[in-house]
């Protein structure tokens, strides 16, 4: 590890799903991790391994039943949950598998979306969503449908834009090209790594695609909600 602060910490990270009745599940089981600014990271594991629950609890999505999380020196269990938005608002990035989009607003409409809440002037916000859409293969027709209009690839590519956009501390990714094709998610990756190297943005994958895990600067294996290994290339 680098004697830098990290950008994330997590310390002996614990979440318990508890239900009446049913055996309780740990899914994140004692995790301590760091990561770095500007990493390229992705958290790989089968099904069922923590690797989502992880992400939420790095965004603050949601609260640990144990230990604690870190994002850019800012204790998130510290912070209330107006605090907690506003700190996600201002400092982090979200690519869902489930996209999220917003079904009465258009294409462009959902990439401002973050932009407008950040109080950015109407011109610097069409102009940064115009060209982020476009660089990832939404045309002009396509920005002004909505989201049911649209095909799973494209609204997925309207939800990597969204978070791109922004220019975020951190960017966490579930499964970001599970609804592209090879080359589009190719194409997208390589993106993401150039704007990582280019303006030191932290990214930080939830995956079992291949070409993610094979673009990843380092690799972080879950088996049952713990780190089996802990991998960084050269």
């Amino acid at each position: 590890m680098s004697d830098a602060i990290p950008l994330v910490r997590a310390t002996e990270l614990e979440k318990v799903y508890a239900q009446p009745g049913h055996v309780p599940v740990r899914a994140v089981d004692n995790i301590t991790l760091e990561v770095q600014s500007g990493e390229f990271t992705a958290v790989a594991g089968p099904s069922g391994s923590g690797k989502t629950t992880l992400l939420n609890l790095i965004g603050g999505l949601d609260r640990p039943t144990g230990g604690q999380v870190t994002v850019a020196g800012q204790h998130l269990g510290e912070l209330s949950r107006t605090e907690l938005a506003a700190f996600r608002l201002n400092n982090l990035g979200f690519i869902f598998q489930a996209f999220n989009l917003i079904p009465v607003l258009t294409a462009e409409e959902n990439a401002e979306f973050i932009l407008l809440l950040q109080g950015l002037p109407k011109g610097e916000r069409r102009a940064r969503v115009a060209q982020e859409l476009a660089e990832l293969g939404i045309t002009a027709d396509m920005m002004r449908r909505r989201p049911a209009k649209l095909s799973g690839g494209q609204q997925q590519r309207v939800a990597i834009a969204r978070a791109l956009v922004a220019r975020p501390k951190l960017i966490l990714a579930d499964e970001p090209t599970g609804n592209l094709d090879s080359t589009s998610g190719a194409r997208l990756l390589d993106k993401m790594r150039d704007l990582s190297e280019r303006t030191g943005i932290t990214f930080l994958f939830s995956t079992h695609d291949p070409m993610i895990i094979e673009r990843a600067r380092r690799l972080v294996t879950l088996r049952d909600g713990r780190i089996i290994s802990d991998k960084t290339r050269r």
